[in-house]
């Protein structure tokens, strides 16, 4: 039957019912066709014909009579004579050229992005994009083979990782806030749309609308974003307590006879209580205090504080001491030229004869008497 189905039908041609087929071949019996017959390539649509596994002629849409002058490539191929007209063997691939709207995209594992404002936070995202042929050959070499009938499953996965191995450079050099992606996303989905397409070339496949529907973060960051909102929503957070305090007192009025109504109202009596007697003296916050009063002219100001010193002897640190107390040191014979001092304000530790201000300490005990 298929024998006899192909000699009857000379006309080649495609109507798509599927809504999800990139590529079909047209089936005939040894896939053989008459030379004359008609083909019909729609819009939306590319013919290519292929002989021994190798590309030969494309036609755009339109409608073709198959002859040597339109097959020039696979007349080549053959070696026909100029008018000869018998049938001849080559497969007939029809590529569907229009937009696939319905790809949906998604990321399984959170991307990792540095964010200003929060640090580092993970985010998911999910949308959509379409994808369209736009080099059928190039399609037919690269990814479609032999295969009779290639659907947007075959390649829709290897598009989404693709997708995903480019998004988080995409939201990573765009440079944007993530509490401001939102107002962005059209932007970013726009430079991603360009780099897919580039990407894809190779294929024959590109990219030309590419849709971020939503970027999601962990639960826990996006309590504390609301926690945050909360904050910004409230204002004022005295006026949002006292707005309180006089709700809680209106609802305890409105239940007298309860304890826990009663102890409340007292409690917020007094609170209240406190606030009006403090906005009363002048209000609520602290009172500046008073400078204290500069000393009399008649009493003499404190006498200046004598620096400390410290001693090192043997190893270990002594003091502190003042100018009367180095004296002594010198008179018990512990402080000498040559002994190492300190005090604050110096940056390391000296010998007492180098410092121009312990020359009068050590020079106030007189040398040991010569033996007799």
């Amino acid at each position: 039957m298929d024998k006899l189905r192909g000699e009857l039908v000379d006309i080649v041609e495609w109507l798509d019912d599927s809504r999800d087929t990139i590529v079909w071949r047209f089936p005939r019996y040894q896939n053989e066709i008459k030379m004359g017959a008609r083909l019909i390539v729609r819009e939306s649509q590319t013919a290519v014909f292929v002989n021994e596994g190798k590309v030969a002629d494309v036609f755009p849409p339109g409608t073709y009579t198959l002859e040597t002058r339109n097959l020039p490539i696979l007349a080549t191929l053959k070696g026909w004579k100029y008018g000869f007209n018998s049938p001849f063997k080559a497969e007939v691939y029809f590529v569907n050229t229009r937009q696939f709207t319905d790809m949906k995209w998604g990321t399984q594992n959170p991307v990792i992005l540095r964010d200003a404002e929060f640090g580092v936070v993970r985010v998911r995202a999910f949308g959509a994009y379409a994808a369209r042929v736009v080099d059928a050959s190039r399609l037919l070499r690269e990814l479609v083979g032999t295969d009779p009938q290639f659907r947007t499953g075959e390649v829709q996965e290897y598009l989404r990782q693709l997708i995903v191995g480019r998004l988080g450079g995409a939201l990573a050099t765009a440079g944007v806030p993530l509490l401001d992606l939102a107002a962005h996303q059209d932007a970013i989905g726009r430079r991603l749309a360009a780099v897919l397409t580039d990407e894809l070339a190779e294929v024959g496949i590109a990219v030309p609308t590419f849709i971020i529907e939503n970027v999601s973060v962990p639960p826990e960051v996006e309590q504390a974003l609301d926690k945050r909102t909360g904050m910004g929503a409230v204002g004022d957070l005295d006026r949002f307590t006292r707005y309180q305090a006089a709700n809680a007192l209106e609802a305890a009025a409105g239940n007298p006879g309860g304890e826990a109504g009663a102890g409340l109202g007292l409690g917020m009596g007094m609170a209240l209580g406190q606030q009006m007697s403090r906005s009363m003296a002048g209000g609520a916050g602290p009172q500046p205090t008073p400078s204290p009063a500069p000393p009399s002219a008649a009493e003499p100001p404190p006498l200046p504080r004598q620096a400390q010193w410290y001693v090192g002897v043997a190893g270990q640190r002594q003091g502190p001491y003042d100018l009367d107390g180095l004296a002594g040191q010198v008179g018990a014979g512990t402080l000498g030229p040559d002994t190492l001092v300190w005090r604050t304000g110096m940056a390391q530790w000296q010998p007492a004869g180098q410092l121009a201000e312990l020359a009068p300490v050590l020079a106030s005990v007189p040398p040991p008497l010569p033996p007799q």
